[in-house]
């Protein structure tokens, strides 16, 4: 009877036991499939991100070559400029002061001023330097003005002239002269450059031609004011050089531009 027992309980709990054991295990394995579904997006995620990191190679190799090139550029002129522009300075400095030179009470032509005396030359401090100057008194404006006394040449300040230079251009007013140009701007222009020049004889000839222009017609403003000032410098230059009053010197020039009109 023992062994009937063990027999009869033995088996069912076996049988219960497997059963649902297997069922349970399968039916949950089954189901674990669907990931295949999930690694379809990842795939088709994947080649939208592949074109992004070519355009940044290009752009990296097309901005490399063009940091070289302006190196190259920038270093060569900076070292050839500096040693040309040194050279020639200190030697163009010096000359302007050596060809010209008066004296205290000497009587100069001031072109476009008047004839005028220098009654000082001294000295004013410029930026650490001392510079000459001469101190001109000009009587036709009751004005002292200074001038450096290296710029004096090229402001064409220049001293009178003798006397038989004097006398030689008295002569030039009453000859023969070239025509002149109809147009006044042109003519004033030519004009104007021969009273910066300041020589006797073109302070003459610009007086020559100006009064037998107003003969026949009336000039302009500009030019007449021209014609004044070229007149007046004329008259005083030549009464200091002949030693003549202005007001005799003044009726000799006129009385020689009109023998060109008999």
């Amino acid at each position: 009877m023992s062994k009937a027992k063990t027999t009869s309980k033995s088996k069912p709990k076996t049988a219960a036991k497997a059963a649902p054991k297997k069922t349970s295990k399968t039916a949950i394995k089954t189901p674990v499939k669907k990931p295949a579904a999930k690694a379809a997006p990842k795939a088709a995620a994947k080649p939208k991100a592949k074109p992004a990191p070519a355009k940044k190679t290009v752009s990296k190799t097309a901005a490399k070559p063009k940091a070289p090139v302006k190196k190259t550029a920038a270093k060569a002129p900076a070292k050839s400029v500096p040693k040309a522009a040194a050279k020639p300075v200190p030697e163009s400095k010096p000359k302007p002061s050596r060809i010209k030179s008066f004296l205290v009470d000497q009587k100069v032509v001031y072109p476009s001023q008047g004839v005028g005396v220098i009654k000082d030359i001294v000295q004013k401090k410029f930026k650490d330097a001392k510079i000459p100057y001469y101190i001109i008194y000009l009587e036709v404006t009751d004005m002292t003005i200074m001038v450096p006394i290296d710029k004096a040449v090229e402001l064409g300040i220049r001293p009178t002239v003798s006397r038989d230079e004097a006398n030689k251009a008295l002569e030039l007013i009453k000859e023969d002269y070239d025509p002149i140009p109809s147009d006044w701007k042109m003519r004033y222009q030519m004009n104007l450059d021969l009273l910066k020049k300041g020589s006797v004889r073109d302070i003459a000839s610009i007086v020559r031609s100006l009064y037998h222009r107003s003969k026949v017609k009336e000039l302009p403003i500009l030019e007449r004011k021209l014609y004044d000032s070229a007149l007046k410098l004329f008259i005083d230059e030549i009464s200091i050089s002949l030693r003549k009053p202005k007001e005799e010197v003044e009726s000799t020039v006129f009385s020689r531009l009109e023998i060109e009109k008999q």
